[in-house]
C-alpha cells in the first residue's frame, strides 16, 4: 500500500528530522532521491521527500515546490508483531493518521519558527537554514531503552546497539533487499529474561547492559501484567511527575528522562541538556555559568528553566533546532 501526505518541507524536513539524534532506526536508502527506510510502531515504511523541495527558503510560500511526502507501507502487521501475528488491514486513513501522529503534524511548526526567530537572533540565524525539524512522537519503550544506550555514546554507535537489541530480542517484521531482516523493538518482558545482561555485554553494550536489564525489571515490577502501560500512562502525568518517575529507573538520569519526556511523552517543554546544549547555553544565553567547570544539577535545571521561559510551551522543539545546528555534520551547512 502507498500514498501521500500533504506537508510543506518547511513543516517537515525528513533529511534533518530523522538524523538529529531523536531516533536510531531510520536509514537513508537513497541520498539522491531522499528516500528513507524505517519502522513506526512495528510498521515498516519507505518515505520519499522530493530533494528539490528542501531547497526552499524559510520565507517562501512553498507553492513552487513539491509539498508532499510519498509513503509506502512494506508490511501490514499489527502492534503485537511476529511471523505468526495476525495481519491487520490498514486503510489509507489509518496510515495518514499514524504518520500525522508520529510526526505531530498538528503542531504549526512554521508559526513557531517565526515566533522564535522574532524573539531570538541566534535562533533566527540558524533556524532559517534548518527548516522543518520536528519532534517525533515515538513509542516510549523504544525511546527509553534507546536512550539508555546513548550514555557516553555517539549516534552511529547507538544505532548499531539498537539494531543489535532488536535482532537479538525482537520478532521478525520484514525482509528488505538492502537492509536484511527487520525486527520489532523487543518487549519489556523479553528484556527481563534471565541472561539478558550477559548476552548484551557479549554484544559490546558494556555497563549499559545492566541498566537495560534492571530498568526492564523495574518497569515490570510496577505492572507485571501490562508493563508497557506504565510507560504510556506517563503521557497523562505532568512533566515533573513523569520526569521523576523515569529517573527512578536504573540508568536514567535527568538528560535521558528529558529526552523521553520530549520525544515520546508529549512534554513539549522538556529540555535535555547534554554537552551540546551546555555549550550553547554558555556561549549564547547564560555566560555566567562559565564559572562552573562542570554542569551541576542546579545549572542543569537553570538551563531548562531559561529555555522554557524564553521559548515558551514548545521550548523543547526550539532547543532541538539549536542542538541540531551544533552537530558537526550540520555546521558545514550553516557555514
Amino acid at each position: 500500500m502507498e500514498g501521500f501526505i500533504r506537508v510543506s518541507p518547511k513543516e517537515l524536513n525528513l533529511s534533518l528530522t530523522l538524523v538529529c539524534g531523536q531516533c536510531f532506526r531510520w536509514k537513508r536508502r537513497s541520498k539522491k532521491d531522499n528516500v528513507w527506510f524505517g519502522i513506526i510502531f512495528n510498521h515498516v515504511f519507505e518515505l520519499t521527500q522530493n530533494i528539490n523541495s528542501l531547497k526552499v527558503n524559510h520565507g517562501d510560500d512553498g507553492d513552487s515546490v513539491d509539498s508532499s511526502i510519498h509513503w509506502k507501507l512494506l508490511n501490514s502487521s499489527n502492534n503485537k508483531t511476529g511471523k505468526a501475528a495476525k495481519r491487520k488491514k490498514l486503510s489509507q486513513d489509518d496510515i495518514s493518521n499514524l504518520l500525522s501522529d508520529y510526526f505531530q503534524l498538528q503542531v504549526p511548526l512554521v508559526d513557531y519558527y517565526d515566533k522564535w526567530s522574532k524573539i531570538d537572533s541566534n535562533f533566527n540565524s540558524k533556524g532559517c537554514q534548518l527548516p522543518g525539524i520536528r519532534i517525533l512522537r515515538q513509542d516510549p519503550i523504544e525511546n527509553l531503552f534507546s536512550f539508555i544506550c546513548s550514555s557516553n555514546n555517539n549516534i552511529p554507535r547507538i544505532s548499531m546497539m539498537v539494531d543489535s537489541l532488536c535482532s537479538t530480542y525482537g520478532q521478525q517484521l520484514f525482509d528488505d533487499h538492502e537492509f536484511g531482516t527487520i525486527y520489532n523493538f523487543p518487549s519489556i518482558s523479553r528484556l527481563c529474561e534471565d541472561g539478558v545482561e550477559s548476552k548484551l555485554r557479549s554484544l559490546s553494550f558494556g555497563y549499559r547492559a545492566k541498566f537495560i536489564h534492571q530498568a526492564a525489571k523495574t518497569i515490570m515490577s510496577n505492572d507485571a501484567k501490562n508493563p508497557e502501560k506504565w510507560l504510556f500512562n506517563l503521557r497523562n502525568e505532568c512533566y515533573e511527575k513523569a520526569h521523576s518517575q523515569l529517573m527512578s529507573l536504573p540508568g536514567v538520569g535527568a538528560k535521558v528522562a528529558d529526552c523521553v519526556c520530549l520525544m515520546s511523552l508529549d512534554k513539549h517543554d522538556a529540555i535535555p541538556v547534554d554537552t551540546h546544549v551546555w555549550k550553547i547555553a554558555l556561549n549564547d544565553y547564560l555566560p555566567h555559568l562559565k564559572k562552573n567547570k562542570t554542569m551541576t544539577d542546579k545549572s542543569y535545571k537553570e538551563i531548562g528553566n531559561f529555555f522554557r521561559s524564553h521559548f515558551g510551551p514548545y521550548a523543547g522543539w526550539a532547543h532541538s533546532v539549536l542542538f541540531t545546528a551544533d552537530l558537526a555534520k550540520f555546521k558545514k551547512l550553516l557555514e
